[in-house]
């Protein structure tokens, strides 16, 4: 008999079938796993973190004219379909509500410890090689620019104007993925986030003395 965590990847990899490519299927099985990784080094409920990390994008705003009801609905909806209990539901519904980097300014204070876990391993899958990877596939996906030396990284965005921005590729590392390092709430989480980081700053090093043709 398939379990819950199974009948979840099968609903969530149907689900996501034909989505954008930083933020598909194999995206959440890396937080899944890199959530799995974390969860074994803190005290954690094991269930509210794998059903979070797997359902955290079932329906990405980006994707979805900015609208964020729609991916608690859907996960609402299967888990009950799913015989979870309502505490359950409510938890990984929480999880799914703070996750994101633009909704930080809202931050809960003391945040439950699964949405520590599954919020740093979504952070991570946006940095080091797969960062970069899917930072530049999300840029070509909104036409966006690479890279243009006269415009400024904005830092100092709101939440809207951050849901609306259209700036280069380069500038998104400084609007968002360089800043993911501090900003991770576990041990581990911030252990891996270290490598990473230090591979997109090297990254970027390059970029520049190939673009300046150095």
């Amino acid at each position: 008999m398939k379990s819950t965590i199974d009948n979840t990847v099968e609903f969530v990899k149907e689900k996501l079938k034909g989505a954008e490519a930083g933020h598909d299927w194999f995206h959440i099985e890396r937080v899944w796993k890199l959530a799995r990784k974390i969860a074994q080094t803190e005290d954690c409920n094991q269930e509210v973190v794998e059903l979070s990390a797997l359902l955290h994008d079932i329906a990405d705003p980006k994707f979805h004219n900015g609208d964020e009801t729609i991916a608690p609905k859907i996960s609402r909806e299967f888990l009950e379909s799913q015989n979870v209990s309502e505490e359950t539901i409510q938890k990984v519904l929480f999880v799914i509500e703070n996750i994101s980097f633009k909704n930080r300014s809202q931050a809960p204070e003391n945040p439950p410890i699964e949405l520590k876990i599954v919020q740093d391993a979504d952070r991570i899958d946006a940095i080091g090689a797969i960062g970069i990877a899917r930072t530049f596939n999300f840029g070509g996906f909104k036409n966006n620019l690479m890279y243009d030396p006269a415009v400024e990284p904005n830092l100092g965005m709101s939440k809207e104007e951050y849901k609306k921005s259209n700036g280069t590729t380069i500038n998104h590392f400084y609007e968002k993925l360089l800043l993911l390092k501090n900003l991770m709430n576990t041990e581990e989480g911030k252990k891996i986030a270290e490598e990473r980081h230090h591979y997109m700053l090297n990254f970027l090093d390059q970029f520049y003395k190939e673009w300046n043709v150095d």
